[in-house]
């Protein structure tokens, strides 16, 4: 059964999200602007559909926290904890993909890869919201 979930998440990330990263000049915090079809959960908040862009935080000490601006960059909507994500082979464009959710709640963001890279983050969220 996990593999179907597997393959629809896929599918619906596929449907609902749409990646461009930015130049290779934003190599150091991974800059990426979103577009979401729908509403999308990252732990904390509910993301309305709409563009936004993610990026690792400006902090060499942790690679690990995720910040969220709207389109133009100009407020920040969230900041995210995450942890370290691995993947074995890695892809040419970004991959968000999705965490398992009940029936009838909002799909919610589980890993951000990087184009080119096999390491991304997990986001971390409460026990309360999962």
């Amino acid at each position: 059964m996990r593999c179907g979930w597997k393959a629809l998440g896929t599918i619906i990330v596929l449907a609902a999200i749409t990646m461009v990263p930015f130049a290779k000049a934003d190599d150091w915090d991974k800059e990426t602007k979103v577009t979401l079809s729908a509403p999308v959960a990252v732990p904390g908040q509910v993301l309305p559909s709409g563009r936004y862009v993610f990026r690792l935080a400006d902090n060499d000490s942790d690679r690990n926290v995720v910040q969220i601006f709207d389109a133009e960059k100009s407020h920040i909507i969230t900041t995210v904890l995450a942890i370290p994500a691995y993947r074995l082979e890695p892809t040419g464009d970004t991959v968000i993909t999705f965490e398992e959710r009940p029936s009838g709640n909002v799909e919610a963001i589980g890993t951000w890869f990087f184009a080119g890279e096999n390491q991304g983050v997990a986001f971390a969220y409460p026990w309360n919201e999962r």
